[in-house]
């Protein structure tokens, strides 16, 4: 038993030589190989279809393909294409290693792309077979609807766009705002607004108020709403009084140039006869009354609150300055003074008030106005009505022109070099300016060998 298991377990020289290969079969990764030859091709076969799982989806549609020996061939031009990571993650092409290499989904695929290149989408049809068929809205408009403006929201809305329309002064912007918001029972309070508004402001602010009512009667309000509004603005005149003093007058302008403008009835006034019991609110009126009864005079009701000072003309701003200078002459009023330069709304042209004051002292005759014109000149320094470089401005323009001064003031020279000196002692004016002030030459004689000649001497 022991010598037929030993013979049984090992192989004679000639069964290891090959006799029995003949008859067993060999496997290499599931393909059985009959011959000892064919087992070199079976591992490069093995090898080559390794190789192709791994480099399917990224050498996919680039021209490289395995013959069936596992050797790469070329395309038609000998060369593979280089392969690089960021061409790898810009690829969309199919990773699956299947296909033909075509981008998924037609290039269709991928983040934020909505559909092929050059695809058109046109209006779905309805489907009746829909469970969310609803005949009803087949044929339905659909409209924007705006949300009426609630009251509390009426005021914050509102005064941002009227306040950028005193810098702009574009009242078809204004309406173009207004007609955005459903103002619905509201619209009868932005004549009210706009006018509290501009009771605090500026003339030209008024003015442009007074524009703004007139544009938009008609378009964005109705006469009655503009009715209303005056009516509650002279209800609350005794609460607008706490604030603007003047406002009695104000709102009664505002009605005579409403009643102008064609958007008050002429009767309006006369609807409040024997009826008013508010004192401010028979002021109001009463300023309109006259205001109308001077219209029908020949006063320009039109151009009631002036023009806005960078919009007058410059020979209109000299004349106005003049006056100006005139009247505090006569009154001595230093703060009348204040207020009517302050209401010319132009601090860029104040140097012009300067020089005009400066001229009229060396014109005159006397102490007087000398000395109103520094305290005047003083006072308004004081409270910064003109600036520093107003106030430079205004004295260099006398220190070029004083040359021609002098044909007509023989004295100017000296009256100029007193006031200059005074200025300084009053502090509205620095040293510098102070030493730029020109004096006189005055003729000489420099040697008897110079021959009678005379010569000028230079400052």
């Amino acid at each position: 038993f022991d010598a037929e298991v030993t013979h049984d377990s090992f192989l004679s020289g000639e069964e290891e030589n090959g006799i029995i290969t003949k008859n067993v079969k060999n496997e290499i990764n599931g393909n059985w190989i009959s011959a000892p030859n064919s087992i070199h091709e079976a591992r490069l076969k093995a090898k080559a279809k390794r190789r192709l799982r791994k480099t399917s989806s990224r050498d996919s549609g680039r021209g490289d393909s395995f013959s069936d020996n596992g050797d790469p061939s070329r395309g038609t031009n000998g060369t593979v294409p280089p392969t690089s990571p960021k061409s790898k993650l810009l690829d969309r092409k199919s990773r699956a290693g299947k296909g033909r290499g075509l981008p998924k989904k037609g290039g269709a695929g991928g983040k934020g792309v909505w559909g092929p290149p050059g695809e058109v989408y046109d209006l779905e049809e309805v489907d009746v077979k829909d469970p969310n068929y609803d005949e009803a809205q087949e044929n339905c408009v659909y409209e924007t609807v705006v949300p009426p403006l609630e009251e509390g929201d009426f005021e914050k809305t509102l005064t941002p766009i009227v306040q950028e329309y005193f810098e702009h002064g574009d009242t078809n912007e204004v309406a173009e705002l207004l007609g955005e918001l459903n103002l619905g029972s509201m619209s009868s309070g932005v004549p009210m607004l706009a006018v509290s508004l501009a009771l605090e402001a500026k003339a030209s602010h008024r003015e442009l108020t007074s524009r703004l009512l007139a544009d938009l009667c008609g378009r964005v309000l109705s006469r009655r709403d503009v009715e209303s509004s005056f009516d509650k603005l002279l209800r609350e005149l005794p609460d607008l009084v706490l604030d603007t003093p003047g406002a009695p007058q104000l709102v009664g302008q505002f009605i005579a140039r409403a009643v102008k403008d064609k958007i008050l009835s002429k009767s309006y006034l006369d609807g409040y006869k024997g009826k008013v019991d508010c004192v401010h609110a028979r002021a109001a009126l009463d300023r309109a009354a006259v205001l109308l009864k001077m219209g029908m005079g020949g006063l320009r009701i039109d151009n009631l609150w002036g023009t806005g000072g960078g919009q007058r003309p410059v020979t209109q701003l000299v004349r106005e300055m003049t006056l100006l200078l005139k009247e505090y002459l006569l009154s001595g009023d230093n703060k009348e003074a204040e207020r009517c330069l302050r209401e010319l709304e132009v601090p860029h042209f104040h140097h012009e008030f300067v020089y005009e004051a400066i001229v009229m002292v060396l014109e005159s005759k006397g102490e007087k106005t000398f000395k109103m014109v520094l305290q005047l000149l003083k006072f308004l320094w004081v409270s910064s009505i003109i600036t520093v470089d107003q106030m430079r401005r205004g004295y260099e323009r006398v220190y070029m022109d004083i040359a021609e001064i002098n044909i007509d003031v023989p004295r100017a020279y000296f009256i100029l070099e007193q006031f200059v000196d005074k200025s300084f002692s009053a502090g509205f004016i620095c040293e510098k300016l102070r030493d730029l002030c020109p004096s006189r030459g005055r003729k000489r004689f420099v040697s008897e060998g110079d021959g009678g000649r005379f010569k000028l001497e230079s400052y």
